[in-house]
């Protein structure tokens, strides 16, 4: 893990003597003495930080050194910040006077003071002290508190918000918001560092306040924003700039406060400290009257309605076209969030939310700034009586199909999806409708959005969305294949008469397949659950089957459909199982030729297929005709060995009276009889050309339900019998074709035996093959009636006495 210079380095630093160590804290505190701290003061404190954190003990400095240490946290020079609060970060917790010598040199506080104020506070009152230090700093007026201590305060108390807000009391509330009404509203509308006026003979008296200008160039007529420009900005600019990048959080988290008592005096200093007033833009007395939570939700929707203004100006600059974009995101999510928090601001937002969709809608550019706006409309459309109906085929229509490839618009989508999907599933009714889009995502980059589609798959099965999705869910690698295609198209050229190129793009621009390429790009449900020539598909994108896009889409496709099946038996009538099962047994053949994804299919179906015969038995007779079908294949026992095992257990469990009245002699007749030509095909014959030899599961399988099926009607009992006796006298001659394993050999014919010895006793047979429920399912321990529980208990006193 180290090189052997550095584990001989933390070796030395382990294994330093007492009397060493204190000779070489007193070089260092003389070091930190003199006027000039250089490179030997700096490789003393690397060393110092080494030897504290080399070891799992905590070392005490001597208190002078500790002194110097605190002292340099605020020196001009930021290594010399860096190492004194790593080294301080070493230490056990500091003292109170310590804590109470940082806190009152907060004007001097940079980001190594803040990390190390907040590593250091251990409690909340201790959290609460730092807090009120920070507030009282920031109430300062403008000559009193250095500009950059201003800047790293506020950071110092989001982070605090951030991870322990009930740490401010409602007195700190009321002053951050006013102090953040002051920076967002009220600051300078004049450049910053001396700008110049442009002329040649200029010097310090000459000099005249440039005004701040906008993206597109013009002097800036309105109050100042974070979208305005200059040669240099001024301390409120500057807090301006850091009060916004807060607001939203400040605004979603400042609810958790206590309303504690008062703990900060404060004078209403706002709105009038050292900021310079834009008189164009002056607000109403009337604004001044409201407290402060409500004054600063008025100055937020003042601030991110100038913002949506700006953002229409032309920027010279393409990253002040990115700086727009982020600031209109930012804005919306506040304006979002005031309007939850007061439904008055609602209809004064909303014209130009409207105003703002309208002007970006046609830009995909601005997908990632549309997102936030179509949260407005999910959040406050039904207040103000708006349509959404546009809002809904942009997100769930445009973006999908044309945007799937773009990762940080698929994660913030779909994030977007799962935090609201309540309200999805409740109002928008388009959302399900337009799940093949959305599938998308899945289909393109399926390990970076599978989570996502794990939590919002449940919410796309509907009885009306079923079987549509199945189909789409078992086609999603074609999908995933058909969009790289689709980008290829536009970047690749079309290959020559007698040139090399991919066969699948030629038949993508081929128009005779058009119909089945855009079948699979189709955006919207209810064309159809799937199309006819799907073989023809597979065909076409066989030299697909081992894109690693296509593989990996493939290797997620079996977690879905679990979760599919999962939750369609919690929604479904037995009418739409009954359907999903004939899907299941055709679909079965038809899947994209990937070996280990269609044998991860056939696992999916013949675990669901169980227990959706378990839940609803009468599902066997009702589809006995079509499983019949299948399992009447004797390919089907070697191509589809999983699926064929549990169709067959499933006819031999279920067909029967006691799982529904339906059930006849004759259908009964007809199940043993395509059963037994199967059983007798494959144990009289090799197997075919290019397959192994069957699972022994299957020939066991196959004997068990003939045998519960000769239970339920004894007629059918000499026929099975006879096999059976055959099967034993076959298998006494050695090997046979259709098993190479003689341990498997043998496990057969125990099995047969087993099932010929209870066939000779009809009414034990039927007992054994086909308990009752209350035999499979017995709850003696919990009946009341019968003498179990007394035994039990009688039987826990005697094995564990008192």
């Amino acid at each position: 893990m180290y090189s052997h210079g550095s584990e001989s380095l933390i070796k030395q630093a382990r294994e330093i003597q007492e009397p060493e160590l204190q000779k070489f804290y007193s070089r260092l505190v003389k070091l930190l003495q003199g006027k000039e701290l250089g490179h030997e003061t700096v490789d003393s404190l690397q060393r110092l930080h080494l030897i504290l954190s080399a070891t799992k003990y905590t070392r005490t400095l001597p208190s002078e050194l500790r002194t110097r240490l605190l002292s340099l946290l605020s020196s001009p020079v930021e290594q010399l910040q860096v190492l004194s609060s790593a080294v301080l970060r070493e230490m056990p917790p500091l003292s109170a006077e310590e804590l109470n010598y940082i806190q009152e040199n907060v004007g001097q506080l940079n980001s190594q003071t803040a990390a190390l104020l907040l590593s250091k506070a251990g409690t909340r009152a201790d959290l609460s002290s730092v807090c009120a230090q920070l507030l009282r700093g920031l109430d300062n007026r403008p000559s009193e508190a250095p500009a950059h201590s201003l800047m790293h305060t506020l950071p110092v108390l989001n982070t605090i918000l951030t991870h322990s807000p009930e740490c401010l009391t409602e007195d700190h509330i009321t002053l951050l918001s006013k102090r953040l009404v002051d920076w967002l509203r009220y600051a300078s509308i004049v450049q910053g560092g001396g700008a110049s006026s442009g002329r040649f003979f200029t010097g310090p008296r000459s000099r005249q306040p440039v005004p701040i200008a906008e993206l597109d160039g013009m002097v800036s007529g309105d109050f100042f924003t974070v979208l305005c420009v200059g040669q240099g900005f001024t301390e409120d600019q500057w807090m301006n700039v850091y009060s916004f990048s807060m607001l939203h959080h400040w605004l979603l988290t400042y609810h958790s406060v206590s309303n504690g008592n008062s703990t900060i005096e404060t004078d209403d200093r706002s709105e009038v400290d050292g900021s310079v007033v834009s008189m164009v833009s002056a607000t109403s007395s009337s604004s001044r009257l409201l407290p402060p939570k409500e004054r600063l939700r008025e100055k937020a929707f003042q601030y991110c309605q100038r913002l949506i203004e700006q953002s229409d100006r032309k920027a010279q600059k393409k990253t002040d076209t990115e700086l727009q974009k982020a600031c209109l995101v930012e804005a919306v999510c506040i304006l979002d969030c005031v309007c939850v928090e007061d439904a008055s601001l609602v209809f004064r937002t909303f014209p130009f939310i409207k105003a703002l969709f309208g002007r970006l809608s046609a830009d995909l550019s601005f997908a990632r700034v549309l997102l936030p706006i179509a949260q407005f409309y999910l959040n406050h459309g039904e207040m103000a009586a708006v349509d959404c109906e546009s809002v809904w085929k942009l997100v769930f229509g445009q973006f999908p199909a044309e945007l799937f490839s773009d990762p940080f618009l698929a994660h913030e989508l779909l994030r977007f999806l799962r935090l609201n999907l309540e309200k999805f599933q409740l109002g928008v009714p388009q959302y399900t409708h337009f799940f093949p889009n959305l599938l998308k995502f899945l289909a393109w980059d399926s390990p970076a959005v599978v989570d996502d589609f794990v939590d919002l798959l449940p919410s796309l099965v509907t009885p009306a969305t079923a079987v549509e999705l199945l189909h789409t869910l078992l086609d999603l690698p074609c999908l995933s294949a058909t969009l790289i295609l689709q980008l290829r198209s536009t970047c690749l050229p079309i290959s020559e008469p007698g040139g090399r190129g991919l066969l699948s793009l030629d038949a993508f621009r081929n128009p005779s397949f058009r119909g089945l390429f855009l079948f699979m790009l189709r955006g919207e449900a209810g064309s159809g659950d799937t199309i006819d020539r799907l073989s023809t598909l597979h065909d076409l994108l066989a030299e697909a089957a081992d894109w690693p896009r296509v593989v990996q889409c493939a290797q997620t496709i079996p977690v879905l459909l679990h979760i599919y099946f999962n939750t369609v038996v919690t929604v479904a009538d037995e009418k739409l199982l009954a359907h999903l099962i004939l899907v299941m047994l055709e679909r079965s053949s038809i899947l994209l030729n990937i070996p280990t994804y269609i044998k991860e299919i056939h696992r999916v179906f013949s675990c669901h297929l169980l227990r959706m015969c378990k839940l609803h038995p009468s599902l066997v007779v009702d589809q006995s005709h079509e499983l019949l079908e299948f399992a009447g294949i004797p390919g089907n026992v070697y191509s589809k060995e999983e699926l064929y095992t549990h169709v067959v257990w499933v006819l031999g469990e279920y067909l029967s009276v006691s799982c529904d009245s339906r059930c006849s002699v004759s259908l009964i007749t007809s199940c043993f009889e395509t059963l037994e030509a199967v059983l007798f095909e494959i144990t009289s014959s090799g197997t075919p050309p290019g397959t192994v030899c069957p699972a022994p599961r299957v020939i066991t399988t196959l004997m068990s339900a003939l045998a519960k099926l000769a239970s339920r009607s004894h007629d059918l009992i000499p026929r099975v019998s006879l096999f059976l006796s055959k099967l034993r006298t076959v298998t006494r001659g050695g090997s046979v074709a259709w098993c190479s394993d003689e341990e498997d050999l043998v496990a057969i014919v125990t099995r047969g035996e087993e099932l010929w010895s209870l066939l000779k006793a009809p009414s034990v047979a039927q007992s054994v093959l086909t308990p009752s429920p209350h035999i499979t399912t017995p709850q003696w321990h919990r009946d009341t009636n019968v003498a179990m529980p007394l035994q039990l208990r009688a039987l826990t006193s005697l094995t564990h006495p008192q």
